[in-house]
């Protein structure tokens, strides 16, 4: 428990980023979950539309900080070559 005004605003706002962080997370693990099954699946078409969704998601969490970049670039770098594999 804080013992500081200052450190129980702290913790509040800890508690509000983590909840935020762990959605966008979520959503980024949800459109690689839906991608990895389009390119398993040899679904050319659909996995070209959900990489640029999921490249969407993982760059805007990259910029937020909750990915770091090289992390980010990555993740899409190894999708996208599995996607253009596909055609």
């Amino acid at each position: 428990m804080a013992n500081h005004k200052s450190a129980a605003k702290r913790a509040r706002q800890e508690e509000r980023r983590t909840a935020r962080n762990s959605r966008t997370k979520g959503s980024v693990r949800t459109a690689e979950k839906k991608l990895r099954t389009a390119i398993s699946k040899k679904d050319s078409a659909g996995a070209q539309k959900l990489l640029v969704s999921f490249m969407s998601k993982v760059d805007k969490a990259a910029k937020k900080g909750i990915y770091h970049a090289r992390t980010a670039a990555r993740k899409v770098s190894r999708l996208s070559s599995q996607v253009s594999a596909l055609k």
